[in-house]
């Protein structure tokens, strides 16, 4: 679960930084970053 998690960072990290030019696309990111991690945690909690 924890190298997903790292994967998954690192991935996010970089979609970021190369789809961020503004600040609300930054926005979006970050809210999609949030989406993503609400929806890991519902599966480890669903025991998925």
């Amino acid at each position: 679960m924890q190298k997903k998690f790292l994967g998954l960072s690192a991935v996010l990290a970089v979609m970021t930084l190369t789809a961020c030019e503004t600040v609300q696309g930054a926005g979006r990111d970050i809210q999609t970053a949030g989406q993503v991690v609400q929806t890991e945690s519902r599966q480890v909690q669903a025991g998925m």
